[in-house]
């Protein structure tokens, strides 16, 4: 039985690791003895994953499409225990980050990935970033087909790909493999959403030229359906085109969404498929037995049957209503009958979204042994998954996870907020995000309240790349500077569901520090006052418009 259900290194893959750290410990050697200045090491730190952030070094590792075994995340525990201060950040693009690395430490934390099969590798730069999937992937009961498969091809044929090495910007991909998108595909530089034609045929709808921060974007589709063989040469064709015109005399009109937007879908299209037509059958062309030889390490393990009704969990359910509470907002459908897939909360109330201490990682990684077939999951809301959980296993589950801090039942609530580092770590914030998610959680912080406003997304950025997502949230938050006072501007009805992308709309002025949680209190009171039977936030929003909203905050703040 294979230690993992997902794609295990080889000799080639270990081999280009142990380079790459002989490189980077070179690299590091010297630039501490000066013989690089910090101009010169910039860039060679960058395709190592390595930031100079407000106070210190940051250490973005890859995630590839959020999978870890248990042995990974137990390292990447260890590296924060040795190397930084004891805990780590997980963000929206599935990587883990160290935020207070020491340069000279830096090659022995990549070393030390390198022992498990992790890197830092292109997560940073004008490069192909790390690819994200669905967290649920493998495991969902709506699923059509595992994504991790192509994600992992994409991988392969990414790294340190010499002609993508240099691109006008950074390069994101994010892949879906259900009608419910949990990948946020739309406002990727490019989404790929596999679906299943009336044929019967599974394929990809392509998505190309989305995007968030200065300029945000919903992606255009470029083909309605593209053979799974194609997948390789048709992204070769797309970043071809994109290195061939896209800007580089300016950086933030640089990223692909711009070009597509210049150009025109239609001529995108034209320049992408007159590429593609002369790579499609060159060695880009997936074989049958490289997808079958890639698709058999994404085997699912072999869950035995276990009963879908257990009279013990339903008893539960009635005498403890926070278990109930977390089963209906943290566990959802899994493929087999007997199983749910359980989502840790790494949004306790008052808590940095995201963040987890070195002894809470090793706390999952021992549930997800005991529990869930040794697998981990990161998802781009900045919470772990446990994939695989028997129903008769959840109370057990629930309460270890209580003795972590991860089980809270907020999932999809008003506190389970995305948030950027903002100013408290990054250089180019312009104001704090997580107090104010810190403030929001402990406000809203009481669970009957949270479940009765129903799902509801907020996103919170410190700056306008948009790293929070704030673009996309039911209520997105924007931190912004007006003479070095540091505010907060609202926008509301953003989305990231299949067919109703759409982006928030600013209401009004931005507010200070020291208003936002009265706004944001403000905006619920006017939704539950006006929503309908079974209505989202953001479907009230849109039925009643703007206006009613905009009244109640600014007449309250």
């Amino acid at each position: 039985m294979p230690d993992t259900y997902f794609y295990r290194y080889d000799d080639f893959d270990r081999t280009l690791l142990s380079e790459r750290v002989d490189q980077f410990r070179d690299q590091v050697r010297r630039r501490l003895s000066g013989e690089l200045t910090e101009e010169q090491f910039k860039p060679l730190r960058l395709t190592n994953g390595l930031y100079l952030q407000l106070h210190a070094y940051m250490l973005r590792i890859a995630i590839p499409y959020g999978t870890l075994s248990t042995k990974q995340l137990r390292k990447l525990a260890e590296i924060a225990r040795k190397y930084d201060r004891g805990y780590g950040h997980f963000t929206t693009r599935q990587n883990l980050q160290l935020n207070w690395i020491k340069l000279e430490d830096a090659p022995d934390a990549v070393a030390a990935l390198a022992e498990v099969d992790m890197h830092a590798i292109q997560t940073s730069g004008n490069v192909i970033r790390n690819t994200t999937a669905d967290h649920f992937a493998g495991a969902a009961a709506d699923e059509i087909e595992d994504p991790r498969i192509w994600c992992e091809m994409i991988r392969q044929w990414s790294t340190l790909h010499p002609e993508f090495s240099f691109l006008p910007r950074k390069f994101k991909i994010a892949i879906t493999g259900s009608p419910n998108d949990r990948a946020a595909v739309r406002v990727h530089d490019v989404g790929l959403r596999l679906w299943r034609n009336p044929e019967g045929q599974v394929g990809f709808e392509v998505i190309v030229g989305g995007g968030l921060g200065r300029t945000p974007i919903i992606g255009k589709t470029l083909r309605e359906f593209l053979p799974k063989e194609d997948l390789l040469a048709y992204l070769e064709a797309v970043l071809r085109v994109y290195n061939r015109y896209g800007r580089r005399d300016n950086i933030y009109k640089a990223r692909i969404k711009i070009l597509v937007h210049e150009l025109g879908v239609d001529k995108m299209r034209e320049e992408v498929e007159a590429e593609f037509a002369s790579t499609r059958d060159s060695a880009l062309k997936l074989d049958p037995q490289t997808i079958e030889a890639i698709t058999s390490q994404f085997a699912p393990p072999p869950l035995p049957h276990r009963p879908a009704m257990v009279g013990a969990v339903e008893a539960l359910k009635i005498e403890d209503r926070d278990f109930a509470l977390w089963l209906k907002s943290n566990t959802a459908p899994h493929r087999m009958a007997g199983y749910r897939i359980v989502t840790a909360s790494l949004k306790p109330a008052g808590a940095p979204p995201g963040d987890a201490s070195a002894a809470q990682m090793d706390g999952v990684a021992d549930i997800a042994d005991a529990y869930s077939w040794g697998e981990v999951r990161v998802s781009h809301e900045q919470n772990l998954v446990l994939p695989h959980v028997a129903i008769e296993d959840l109370p057990a589950v629930y309460a270890v996870l209580s003795k972590l801090g991860f089980a809270e039942a907020n999932v999809g609530k008003i506190t389970d907020i995305i948030a950027c580092p903002g100013l408290d770590y990054c250089a180019l914030a312009n104001a704090r995000s997580i107090p104010v998610a810190q403030s929001l959680s402990n406000h809203f912080s009481n669970l009957a309240r949270q479940h009765d406003i129903g799902d509801l997304k907020v996103k919170i950025s410190g700056c306008i790349n948009a790293c929070g997502h704030h673009h996309v949230g039911h209520i997105g938050i924007l931190g912004v500077d007006k003479n070095g006072v540091e505010l907060y501007q609202i926008s509301l009805g953003g989305d990231v569901d299949f067919g109703k992308t759409s982006l928030g709309e600013i209401i009004g002025p931005a507010v200070g520090a020291d208003e936002i949680v009265e706004a944001v209190d403000a905006l619920v009171a006017t939704y539950l006052e006006r929503r309908r039977e079974g209505e989202r936030f953001v479907e009230t929003y849109r039925r009643i418009g703007a206006e009613p909203f905009k009244e109640r905050v600014y007449g309250a703040v």
